[in-house]
This record gives structure tokens, sequence and C-alpha cells, in this order.
């Protein structure tokens, strides 16, 4: 890995905590509702993808901004697959929950994305967070929805659930799951979905198309950043349907400019991470490398 970027830690760190605390007392934009999503995830701290802001209460509202850090390169191979079944395809956001997931994915392609939000699901702690210029939302469910649908995009389906016989229903050429396999060390719980919920019982209509995983290792800002929040490590999964009557060209690696702002922090997160436990690996003291 290239440790050229941690010449620049001590300024990056410093205008990451300014964005994390104008954040914390909503004076970031991400709050404000009249300006433009543009404007809203300019400087959008990584760590209120990671974590909610001190001041929800979990009891009515669900995450702050969303239930993981999306990458841009993965709303573009979304989008690449989705544009080869229909030059404007007809994407269904089935947990739109309060957009911003799959406002992210419709800037990437030409069609937009259409988002059902259940009104059964508690309401993120920002509630409107989508873009007007490509995502349209709605409340519903994926059941009542009568179609019709070229893709369907599940992204942190809610505990439990299933959309099995949606899927079937309306019979879309992709289906995306974006998931965790992580169950809750407390009430063993998981968080998403069912142990049948991304795809396995599809099999005699869908097979996988592309799968692939990312893990946010354990106290990943913590480690580098003592002042900031401890988190547990989890893997999370991007798996990506094909109906089999759907012939379709494999995208392969995607290299997308410029990425999203909390993924520049990614990367320095990242990177003094690794570079700590290549200093730790040699023999130095943990305590000396904060």
């Amino acid at each position: 890995m290239n440790f050229e970027i941690l010449r620049h830690m001590e300024s990056f760190t410093q205008e990451m905590f300014n964005n994390i605390i104008a954040f914390q007392e909503k004076e970031h934009p991400a709050w404000d509702t009249s300006l433009s999503f543009d404007q809203r995830i300019a400087k959008l701290p990584l760590h209120y993808l990671i974590f909610s802001n001190p001041d929800r209460n979990p009891e009515t509202h669900g995450p702050t901004v969303a239930h993981f850090y999306p990458l841009r390169r993965e709303m573009r191979l979304i989008a690449h697959y989705a544009e080869q079944v229909a030059e404007q395809p007809v994407i269904v956001d089935a947990h739109a929950r309060n957009g911003f997931i799959g406002s992210l994915l419709a800037r990437e392609t030409r069609g937009g994305v259409f988002g059902l939000r259940d009104p059964a699901d508690k309401p993120n702690q920002i509630e409107m967070f989508h873009d007007p210029r490509c995502y349209r939302l709605e409340e519903g469910t994926l059941a009542t929805f009568a179609g019709p649908a070229d893709v369907i995009f599940s992204a942190w389906m809610p505990p439990g659930q299933q959309l099995n016989n949606e899927i079937r229903r309306l019979s879309p050429k992709l289906v995306v799951f974006i998931f965790t396999q992580h169950e809750d060390e407390t009430t063993g719980q998981r968080q998403t979905g069912t142990d049948n919920s991304f795809g396995e019982a599809l099999a005699d209509d869908y097979r996988i198309l592309e799968e692939r995983s990312l893990t946010r290792p354990k106290d990943l800002l913590h480690e580098i950043w003592p002042d900031l929040t401890p988190n547990i490590e989890e893997t999370r999964w991007l798996r990506i349907l094909a109906r089999k009557d759907v012939e379709l060209e494999s995208v392969g690696d995607i290299q997308v400019e410029p990425k999203y702002h909390w993924e520049e922090e990614l990367l320095m997160a990242e990177t003094a991470y690794a570079a700590k436990q290549e200093m730790i690996r040699r023999g130095f003291p943990p305590e000396n490398l904060i």
C-alpha cells in the first residue's frame, strides 16, 4: 500500500473533525432539505455513514443517514449491468427509506430510480435525503407494486424479511442485493433478511452474475483517531443476480472518478490503519503509534 498520503494527515484530520463537528451540531448541509443533493453530500463525513448522530432516538428512528457507506464504483457497476437490459431501465428501490442510497444509484443511470418507502419502517433521522432530479420516492412496498421492473434493488433488507415471492411475480431481469450476514451479538438477530433472502430461493430462475464483499475492520476510525467511536468488524456483500434467459456481458473492474467525499476519508483511514498494523508487526508498541 502507498503510504504517501499520510504526509497530509495533520491537515486532513483538522478538516475531517471540522466536518464531524458541523454535522453533529446540525450545521452541515446534509441536514438542510432546501439544498440540492450535490450540496448535501459534499463533505458528508464517513463517520456518519458508519454511526448515527448522538441525539438520534433509536426507538423512533433508524440510522441518521444510511446503514452503510456506499462506494461509487459499486453504483456504477450496478448501472452498467442495468443499462444492458434496457436503454432506460426501470429500477425499483425496494427499501427506499430516505432515498439516499437509491439516489446515488440513480445518478449513475439513464432512467433514474423509483423508490418505495415502507410506511412500517422506522424513518431515518434525516427523513428526506434524495435527489429529485433522478429519484422518485413514494410510500409503498414491493408486495403492492404493480410493475414493471427491469431491476429490483434491495439495499439492506430489514431483518426477517425476504422478497422471493415479489421477485418471482415481477420477474425482473436483474436483482441486486446489498446485505450483511452479521448477527447482533446480544439478540442473535440478523441485521438483514433471512438465510434465504438473497437469491438462494431463486436459483431455478436466476444465476449469480457478480458477488463482491467489503470488510470494515474493527475500530477502523478509532484506531487512528481515538476520539472517534469504536466499531465492530463487519462484512457487507454486493450480489447481482441475472435471470437465466438474459444474456449479459461481464463488466469487470470499475474505476470511477471523482469518488464520493467519504471515500477519500475511507482511503486515509484504511491507509493509516494498514500503516499502524505494519508498525505493530515490526515490533513497535501500539500505544506509541497514536
